[in-house]
């Protein structure tokens, strides 16, 4: 993986496929690459680094690039087979380039196919498994070009979103999809193809999303649609709902600030319409549940990764505590692999942002295969776990571009508390009780809008502890996964080593590691627990370690153990977490600035994650 892009036209084409890679540069890549074709000749550039580097190389080896017209494929790549090295960067070709090829996935059967290939005298110039791709489709090529490309996915096994162009086609692309997102721009005279809409946006708003073991031949004036048999097939056409300035900055000096200032807006926009005051219940059509249906659940089962199974930690509490319904959370890679117990009743949540996630997208399919019932909770419209789950709620944050998650977080919980409300008004609580969470809902936006303005004094604080190199976040009940969450959020933009623990778990072995040089940030709000944590304070304390206390606003007593305070405002159980975790978000953005680490992409990390 991590980033396609395929045009087809009369335009200039190394225009459209660079600026669609500077569209899909936010989601995590080490080189980039593109090859163009004419009638008989094939163009090949890549290069390693950012797509500056490789634009930089167009300029310099292509001066007439900008008359080029016709087909080309781009890529942005995040290593998985083979060093970050120029002779593994896409495009891909077989060693007559005949045919390129770039390609989102994993092929797991790529080593005997490779040595299989080998023996019949193919030459391999990388250590990917991408190559064997282009190899296989020359090896199956006997005229026609959609019968090898159809002949050659046949025999891989994994996944993949692919590409392919030929000097001996010029007029055409094959696109397939098999576990890694594809979707097609519908044009007029024109086509532009990518792994993600932010590349396709500044030219149509129309697009069809592939499934899994569909074909598309796409030329400039038409898209024929057909299964792996070659059986021809039909998609909607579906529409984008927001537009390119939903993707830039907007002033702001990096995706994530900008991302966690539009939590306000974000999280409005998921409430928008879900809450019913008369029956102190949350509308969510999307579940296609019934009250009835809804009261013979018997057990939730919440899978997720990183980021969205910390909302989903959070999710856990909320369904037993306001719908009285058992419910574990599940790390989602691991869910198929476990052989999860699935009884009548069950239900499983998914949660993912891009809704393309490969783990929870294998355990949405694993769920649906023992007979559970299954719904999404997603922002990305048309993703493949939202389409293959068939029910769910998309949270309409806008485009998430920065890698780490910030307006996401806060919107799944918010999803997942309109969701736990309607189980419980199904099942147990009282209209009072649903009218005082429908209240506290409403009210979300403006107490995030309070935490933002604190930003100043966050950043002070953060710079007084951006030297340190180990950092330990501690809370307990509601307050755990809030902890678990700024943690994540501080490691994978600073590179700074953090922990989050429950905090009753500190003297059962991490208590070991404090001293002064190693901060601790306890989450001491004043909800049920607060007694506890000033004791944990205290215990770090005593190991010299400082202690940045996060606290409800107009609550003395926390200053008296903590050397510094972050307050957010007074909230009910149910969303202090949510206040807590922007406070963090925040804090661990300013703490990565002081350190100069680039924050919209960090090392090693990618946006969505399509491979297991």
């Amino acid at each position: 993986m991590c980033g396609i892009v395929a045009y087809i036209g009369n335009r200039p084409v190394v225009d459209i496929l660079t600026d669609g890679l500077r569209r899909l540069e936010y989601r995590g890549y080490d080189s980039a690459g593109v090859a163009l074709v004419g009638k008989n000749s094939l163009r090949l550039l890549r290069s390693v680094g950012k797509v500056k580097n490789l634009v930089d190389k167009i300029n310099k080896d292509w001066p007439d690039h900008a008359s080029i017209c016709g087909a080309g494929i781009a890529h942005t790549r995040w290593a998985t087979h083979g060093a970050p090295v120029e002779k593994n960067a896409h495009p891909h070709t077989d060693e007559k380039k005949n045919f390129a090829v770039v390609h989102n996935g994993i092929i797991e059967n790529y080593a005997p196919l490779r040595e299989n290939l080998i023996k019949k005298g193919h030459v391999f110039t990388s250590e990917t498994d991408t190559e064997v791709i282009p190899h296989l489709i020359e090896e199956c090529f006997e005229g026609d070009f959609i019968k090898a490309v159809t002949a050659a996915l046949k025999q891989l096994d994994g996944t993949f979103g692919i590409t392919v162009i030929s000097p001996l086609f010029p007029d055409t692309m094959i696109v397939a999809r098999r576990g890694s997102p594809i979707v097609i721009g519908v044009c007029e005279n024109e086509a532009i193809v990518a792994s993600d809409v932010s590349a396709i946006i500044a030219y149509t708003k129309q697009v069809i999303y592939l499934n899994d073991n569909d074909i598309a031949v796409v030329k400039a004036d038409s898209i024929d649609l057909r299964n792996i048999d070659n059986v021809p097939v039909s998609r909607e056409i579906s529409h984008i709902n927001w537009d390119t300035g939903a993707a830039e900055k907007g002033g702001y000096e990096h995706f994530m600030l900008k991302e966690i200032f539009e939590q306000p807006q974000a999280v409005a926009n998921t409430l928008r319409g879900r809450l019913d005051e008369n029956d102190a219940t949350a509308v969510l059509n999307g579940l296609n549940l019934t009250p009835r249906e809804i009261a013979s659940v018997s057990r939730i089962t919440i899978a997720a990764c990183g980021t969205s199974l910390n909302a989903g930690m959070l999710g856990d509490y909320l369904f037993e505590d306001l719908a009285d319904l058992p419910t574990e959370y599940e790390q989602a890679a691991e869910f198929r692999y476990r052989n999860p117990i699935i009884q009548p009743g069950s239900l499983i949540i998914a949660i993912s942002q891009s809704g393309e996630t490969a783990d929870t997208l294998a355990a949405v399919r694993e769920a649906k295969n023992k007979g559970a019932s299954v719904v999404a909770i997603c922002n990305v419209v048309g993703s493949t776990i939202a389409r293959e789950s068939g029910a769910g709620i998309y949270l309409h944050a806008g485009p998430e571009i920065g890698v780490a998650s910030t307006k996401a977080f806060s919107c799944q919980v918010a999803a997942l508390l309109m969701m736990a409300l309607k189980f419980g008004r199904a099942r147990r609580l009282s209209r009072q009780e649903g009218l005082d969470i429908i209240h506290e809902l409403k009210r979300l936006p403006e107490l995030i809008q309070e935490v933002l303005k604190t930003s100043r004094h966050i950043e002070k604080v953060a710079k007084k502890y951006s030297r340190a190199e180990n950092f330990f976040f501690i809370g307990r009940g509601y307050m755990y996964p809030a902890a678990l969450e700024g943690a994540l959020k501080l490691k994978e933009i600073s590179y700074v080593h953090a922990e989050g623990y429950h905090a009753a778990e500190l003297k059962h072995g991490p208590i070991a590691l404090l001293e002064e040089k190693v901060p601790v940030l306890a989450l001491a709000n004043d909800i049920p627990g607060k007694d506890k944590i000033i004791g944990n304070i205290q215990e770090c304390r005593a190991r010299k370690s400082p202690v940045i206390a996060i606290s409800t606003t107009g609550d003395g007593e926390i200053k008296n153990h903590a050397n510094d305070v972050i307050e957010v405002p007074r909230a009910s159980i149910f969303l202090t977490p949510v206040l807590s975790v922007i406070a963090m978000q925040l804090l661990s953005y300013y703490v990565a600035k002081e350190r100069g680490c680039s924050i919209d992409q960090p090392r090693n990390l990618a946006k969505s994650v399509t491979v297991e």
